[in-house]
């Protein structure tokens, strides 16, 4: 009997690789939002994930993103919003290019102790679904 077993092949659990450099913008005067968005991209868990052909199209997303910091618009805010999907730089494009951000220990233990703390009578529950239970 053949099952449906709904394996993701293309999955990756994205770690942060602390000894990748960002690669140097193309000289120009650059807005410091524009400079603290490139470092962030580029010390990021998906970093390592990026390929030299990337670059090129994280090129003109820091354009784009200078040029919104220069002169706000909701067109250069469309623009960007399409072009960063297909880099995994919000939670749903990283859902849906399949990526998942390896979490440490430490996060796993604070959700452990989150929901294992007593709830006191009377008081509502940090997590509401900590009150129910199966019948």
């Amino acid at each position: 009997m053949r099952q449906r077993r709904n394996r993701v092949s293309t999955s990756a659990k994205l770690v942060a690789d602390p000894k990748l450099k960002a690669p140097e913008l193309p000289d120009r005067l650059w807005h410091s939002m524009t400079l603290a968005w490139w470092q962030d991209v580029w010390s990021s868990p998906m970093a390592p994930e990026y390929d030299d052909s990337d670059r090129h199209g994280l090129f003109l997303l820091a354009v784009l993103i200078d040029e919104f910091w220069l002169s706000p618009s909701k067109e250069l805010a469309a623009e960007i919003r399409l072009q960063r999907q297909s880099f995994g730089l919000s939670p749903i494009d990283r859902r849906r290019l399949q990526w998942e951000i390896e979490r440490g220990d430490e996060a796993s233990e604070r959700t452990k102790k989150r929901r294992a703390k007593p709830v006191a009578k009377g008081e509502p529950p940090a997590d509401p679904r900590s009150i129910l239970h199966a019948v």
